[in-house]
């Protein structure tokens, strides 16, 4: 099993995810967002999924920051908008395969360690 975790350093939630992998020996490719943004590709797989109102962190400062708060705009918009800001992301996203998680999931990871 390997899994790939994107999330930022500063991240507590990011940190338990890639902490969760390592104690259980899996192999975890990191990709730090504060230095590269997922692709809208990559994105794109986690909105089918869940949707895109899953991904947006609408607590987060930058969220704030931004005066989303009465953003009312397409999904498409919304999909561009977290490819430049990726700090709008909910985080950790973490794939495995076909598997997906947002946020801590660590009964889901534990799910995915079973199989």
């Amino acid at each position: 099993m390997e899994v790939q975790i994107f999330g930022v350093k500063k991240s507590p939630a990011t940190r338990k995810a890639q902490r969760f992998f390592a104690e259980r020996r899996i192999k975890v490719h990191f990709v730090d967002l504060a230095e590269r943004a997922a692709s809208a590709g990559e994105l794109r797989r986690f909105v089918q999924k869940f949707g895109i109102d899953a991904l947006i962190d609408r607590d987060s400062r930058r969220f704030r920051e931004l005066g989303l708060a009465h953003a009312d705009r397409p999904a498409e918009w919304w999909l561009e908008k977290l490819v430049e800001e990726p700090l709008l992301l909910k985080m950790p996203l973490v794939r495995s395969g076909n598997l997906l998680s947002i946020g801590e999931a660590e009964s889901t990871w534990r799910e995915w360690v079973k199989r």
